[in-house]
């Protein structure tokens, strides 16, 4: 019991050295540094699905200690908030398991991302009080970081007239900008924590580590009350100050949610065609240059909420080819 606990100890010791460098590279101002910073999570999450989730714990206090450490104390509960608890939650559930017939039943990925699309909306909603305890004080608060930097960007000093080049109305840009922002910073977040869960489990499964089977990530599927959740926080987006900004939260993760499912949609009602990697590979690049694509993938995964197209599809097509 000693070994384990010193072996936890001193996994969780260099695990949360890796994370809090990446974390505190992003102060560097470089352009590598904020890809990075993204990246904070995955030492937790290697330590966490490599070894136990008390490693996963171990690293995020170890990170947050030694920031706090060099940095001052502010960072300890913005690392922990930000990083380190979302990186050990996901890690902990990835080895969630319970006794089956089939010996385990390991938690569901189609449960894992949907808890990444909360933890996103969560980490955000508790960013939101540093800039005020309102809708006005938020928006002010962000209004006025946006104007500074435009101004410092253009070399604009404060009492002139705010201009952009190839913008006719900068006030206009920058009420755009207030509204944007949290959502795209809790999308941003939502896919980071994606990336990185994926990204680790791939890394401890080539180390030999990863105790669960990598799952069929074509046939993931989310619990039934998802889509309750997100015509209730769509809803509730409508409603006035904080609360419809929280809600607005949690519609942009779920619908990030929602097109990685659409995407295993799509991997799944494709498997038998000829041409399938051409169809996916014309798919992906079509989000990623046009990006409003993303939309009808997840209203895909919307769909076979619904209908279940990857059950009706597979049976007009008989037996499923084997995986590769």
């Amino acid at each position: 019991m000693a070994q384990f606990w010193l072996q936890i100890g001193l996994i969780g010791l260099g695990a949360g050295a890796a994370s809090a460098l990446l974390f505190a590279s992003v102060l560097s101002g470089s352009i590598l540094s904020v890809v990075l910073f993204y990246l904070a999570p995955l030492p937790i999450l290697i330590a966490a699905i490599g070894w136990s989730h008390w490693a996963g714990l171990a690293a995020a206090l170890m990170a947050a200690i030694g920031l706090s450490l060099a940095f001052g104390a502010f960072f300890f509960p913005a690392f922990l908030i930000s990083v380190g608890l979302p990186a050990w939650w996901l890690g902990y559930l990835a080895l969630l398991a319970r006794p089956s017939d089939a010996e385990f039943e390991w938690y569901p990925p189609g449960r894992l991302v949907v808890w990444t699309a909360i933890l996103g909306a969560l980490v955000i909603m508790a960013a939101l009080p540093q800039f005020g305890g309102s809708e006005a004080s938020i928006q002010a608060a962000l209004r006025g970081g946006f104007e500074r930097m435009l101004r410092t960007q253009m070399h604009i000093p404060a009492g002139e007239a705010l201009t952009v080049p190839g913008v006719a109305d900068p006030d206009r840009l920058i009420d755009i900008l207030v509204l944007v922002l949290p959502p795209a910073a809790a999308v941003l977040t939502t896919l980071t924590q994606l990336l990185n869960l994926w990204l680790a489990a791939r890394i401890v499964k080539i180390s030999g580590r990863l105790k669960r089977p990598w799952p069929d990530l074509a046939a993931i599927r989310f619990p039934t009350a998802t889509p309750f959740v997100l015509a209730a926080a769509t809803a509730g987006s409508f409603l006035p100050d904080v609360v419809g900004i929280a809600c607005t939260l949690v519609v942009a993760t779920l619908l990030v949610a929602y097109a990685a499912l659409g995407f295993a949609v799509l991997h799944g009602i494709t498997r038998r065609l000829q041409n399938r990697s051409v169809v996916l590979v014309g798919i992906y690049t079509a989000v990623a240059i046009f990006g409003w694509p993303v939309l009808l993938v997840a209203l895909l995964g919307l769909i076979d909420i619904a209908l279940d197209l990857r059950t009706r599809i597979a049976a007009t097509r008989g037996p499923p080819a084997p995986l590769a």
